[in-house]
């Protein structure tokens, strides 16, 4: 039934989906209907909000490639190869290949979302370039939706941007909810309970929906064949500049430059992990395990291939995410779900509701900022608990994750595969996690 059901959402996404840029395109177009339609906006409100929104995630989308960049770059330095390599031989069975790589994902976005994203995606390539040379049957789409599925729990994790925001001291809601410790959120055992029951099983469920052997689909060859090329030549000339250019001193200075700005960021002035934290400390070691400045840069040409259809998603989405804000289309959905909610139901309807939001909003934070007064007020005047409705939230939040092209671009970036390849594995993942969220949530409440 399983297998059935498998190649039933394969065959489905890659009949159906299209790129994932033109999935932005649509939903753009659905977002514009429902503000004018369910919102009572005006057409020109609702073109006017989808521009002004248009630019307003330059910042995060210029943090999302510099992780790309980065990422890719250190995961394509001689050291961490040899790590990859060295990992990627103990994967002697199919099913081994798609536990580890699902169980890297998974442990990796408990300490940042965009790192799981990184590491699952380096450590597929790897993985599936090993199996490729040693003929074991490994299905490289299936391996990549491995490499993706771990950012189901992301939220559940220390870097859970709604436990984190809701429990600093002057956050936007504290007028309305006060500081809410991560105590009561994130590090509850209920919490924990519910990332290690996806952590521990996950991975076992996306082995088996692998196909027979003889409908593997291995690494392309072109993708392998990178990840088993020497490295790249540097150009070397007898020349001041290129003296320069190739000694490992300049990185030495930046390196050591870093680790103190890192220590002060840390340890001294007691700042928790950021996007901005997580490039830098990718940036600094990428240069650390590069030989000199003209190596490094080498390897970020090299990466740089792959960003170019991801900047012009973000932009859409942002349009997306100013209409839902500005026309009130957000706060419309939120309203629906709480207006039929009693103190007991409303943890699940916050759930349904934040993963409906995600799929326009995709950004935990940004999400947070429009649906977030909704629902706390709503806990408040319904008597319902305020920790247990945001971390509902936050589960709907990184539910649906698993379904978003945009959110699955970095992985798929690195991978070298489309969103349809991977989305009917991926359909799989989200029809289990559902319920154990579900089930979570009413037995707490």
């Amino acid at each position: 039934m399983l297998a059935r059901l498998t190649s039933g959402f394969v065959t489905f996404f890659e009949r159906w989906m299209p790129d994932a840029f033109v999935v932005a395109v649509v939903l753009s177009v659905i977002t514009f209907l429902l503000s004018i339609v369910v919102a009572g906006a005006s057409p020109s409100e609702a073109v006017t909000a989808w521009g002004d929104g248009f630019w307003n995630l330059l910042t995060f989308t210029n943090q999302i490639v510099l992780i790309l960049l980065f990422g890719h770059t250190l995961a394509h330095t001689p050291a961490i190869q040899r790590i990859l390599k060295g990992t990627a031989r103990f994967v002697h069975t199919p099913d081994r290949a798609y536990i580890t790589v699902a169980f890297i994902s998974c442990i990796a976005s408990l300490f940042y979302s965009a790192l799981g994203l990184v590491a699952g995606a380096v450590a597929a390539r790897a993985v599936g370039a090993a199996a490729r040379q040693r003929k074991i049957p490994v299905h490289y789409p299936l391996l990549v939706a491995c490499a993706f599925c771990g950012i189901v729990i992301w939220h559940q994790g220390i870097s859970s941007s709604i436990g984190l925001v809701i429990a600093t001291p002057g956050h936007f809601l504290e007028h309305l909810i006060g500081v809410v410790p991560s105590s009561q959120t994130v590090f509850t055992l209920w919490n924990i309970t519910i990332a290690a029951v996806i952590l521990f099983t996950l991975p076992f469920l996306m082995a088996r929906l692998r196909p027979a052997d003889n409908a593997c689909q291995p690494m392309p060859e072109d993708l392998a064949a990178e990840e088993t090329a020497e490295e790249p030549d540097v150009e070397k000339r007898d020349t001041p500049a290129a003296m320069i250019e190739n000694g490992r001193w300049i990185n030495i200075i930046i390196v050591a430059a870093g680790a103190a700005y890192l220590y002060i960021e840390y340890i001294m002035r007691g700042h928790g992990l950021d996007l901005n934290r997580l490039n830098f400390m990718f940036l600094i070691t990428s240069i650390a395990l590069t030989r000199s400045p003209a190596h490094f840069l080498k390897l970020i040409v090299n990466a740089s291939r792959i960003i170019g259809p991801f900047l012009l998603q973000y932009p859409f989405y942002a349009g997306i995410a100013g209409m839902m804000a500005t026309t009130g289309l957000a706060q419309s959905v939120v309203n629906l779900f709480v207006e039929i909610s009693t103190a007991q139901t409303l943890p699940i309807s916050s759930f349904f509701s934040g993963a409906l939001l995600n799929l326009f909003i995709p950004s935990g934070g940004g999400q947070w900022a429009v649906q977030g007064p909704i629902a706390m007020q709503a806990a408040i005047e319904l008597g319902a608990d305020i920790p247990t409705v945001a971390m509902a939230v936050a589960f709907g939040d990184q539910w649906t994750n698993l379904i978003h092209p945009l959110i699955a671009f970095p992985v798929l970036a690195i991978a070298g595969l489309k969103a349809r390849d991977i989305m009917g594995y991926c359909a799989i993942a989200l029809l289990y996690t559902g319920p154990i969220f579900l089930i979570s949530i009413l037995l707490i409440i």
